[in-house]
């Protein structure tokens, strides 16, 4: 099996969804591809071949942080084996669980074009400020793979990754100086939310395993949420000329 991730988290960095699945029928592999930030409305792993896909519904599916739960589909045959072992294990959501993902899936496209066109602006915006080193997104034509993007995906998505000039130091020191923004490792709500990958998600690992997935001690994750978009510009700019 090749499980895989794209965009990835928190780097955004894609993986080309078409060449892998002419790989996966040369070379009769299982393709898992977890497509939690692109969300089904935006990416369609399936079409290009993929054999399962999984999604965090807590994100954007529900998109309001109220519940917990998953989501897997895929073939028939693989999706048969899994639900031996659901059944024998319990990983089964409640029925108010899965009534309130249901309820919140009618206003997937509506909420996803949100969060994306916000978080295109949002990206403008860092990219042209003095104190950011480095901005991805994946519809930001500066991003490496801004064609591949294009192609696979409907959109840019919701997350946003800068680095902040000033290192760990001067990302905490902006962390703390944001004020409209909800701190937390979480994502896909509707409140914009900012994670600094070094000290939270990610701090268990070395730094070189950091860099070699994109993270360095200024990074910063946003997961751009539905607000005003001036309103979020605003408290990220204002932080950044706070944390100098």
């Amino acid at each position: 099996m090749v499980f895989l991730e794209t965009p990835s988290n928190p780097g955004l960095e894609l993986v080309d969804l078409e060449w892998l699945g002419k790989l996966k029928v040369k070379h009769n592999f299982i393709l898992n591809v977890d497509n939690c930030f692109a969300t089904p409305y935006l990416q369609k792993p399936i079409e290009f071949g993929a054999d399962l896909v999984s999604h965090s519904a807590t994100k954007y599916m529900d998109g309001q942080g109220r519940v917990l739960g998953g989501v897997l589909v895929g073939r028939k045959d693989l999706i048969k084996e899994l639900m031996f072992f659901i059944r024998h294990t319990g990983p089964a959501m409640s029925a108010f669980n899965a009534w309130t993902f249901s309820k919140s899936l009618e206003t997937l496209p509506v909420r996803m074009d949100r969060h994306c066109s916000n978080a295109l602006t949002v990206a403008e915006v860092l990219e042209q400020h003095e104190e950011v080193e480095l901005v991805r997104y994946p519809f930001l034509p500066s991003h490496p793979q801004f064609e591949l993007a294009k192609r696979q995906m409907k959109q840019g998505g919701g997350i946003v990754t800068f680095i902040v000039k000033g290192g760990i130091e001067r990302a905490r020191r902006f962390m703390d100086a944001l004020e409209m923004i909800s701190l937390s490792s979480n994502l896909g709500d509707t409140r914009t939310i900012a994670t600094h990958p070094v000290s939270t998600t990610h701090s268990k690992l070395s730094d070189d395993e950091r860099a070699q997935i994109g993270i360095f001690p200024g990074s910063i994750r946003i997961s751009v949420g539905l607000e005003d978009v001036n309103d979020i510009a605003e408290d990220l700019t204002r932080a950044l000329i706070n944390s100098k």
